[in-house]
């Protein structure tokens, strides 16, 4: 009679895990980690950052670098505006105040002319604004 062989040692399984990332982390990522690791009721890490990276939806943010250096300059354009608004409140002021009502109202249509250019000037920059948006920018 033949004896039964019998199989020792472990079942392997079906689909083993064999591939290991590392990362480090600083003491407030750590703690705010275990606070989220805690509410999420699982016994194990490693389950608790598998549930994290491929149940969760993870969005990708990507950046386009021209697009921020044009907000950066309107950014910067948009100051310089505000500087012109606060300085044409002052010189306003100042005409009415200092100056005879013929006189002021010489260099009140001097300065409206300039504001007419301005504003053409703002209005052009607000259409290529838009076609940016349009083009470029994710909405």
């Amino acid at each position: 009679m033949k004896k039964k062989q019998l199989k020792k040692g472990r079942k392997p399984k079906e689909n083993p895990l064999v591939y290991r990332y590392v990362f480090r982390l600083n003491a407030e990522e750590n703690a705010e980690f275990l606070l989220q690791f805690d509410m999420s009721g699982l016994k194990v890490k490693a389950d608790f950052i598998r549930s994290i990276l491929f149940e969760r939806e993870i969005k990708v943010v990507k950046v386009d670098k021209s697009a921020h250096d044009i907000y950066v300059k309107l950014t910067e354009l948009y100051a310089q505006f505000r500087k012109i608004g606060v300085n044409y409140n002052q010189v306003v002021k100042l005409l009415h105040n200092t100056f005879t009502t013929k006189k002021a109202r010489f260099l009140l249509s001097k300065l409206e002319k300039q504001t007419i250019a301005l504003i053409a000037i703002t209005e052009k920059m607000t259409r290529l604004i838009q076609k940016i948006e349009e083009k470029w920018l994710q909405k």
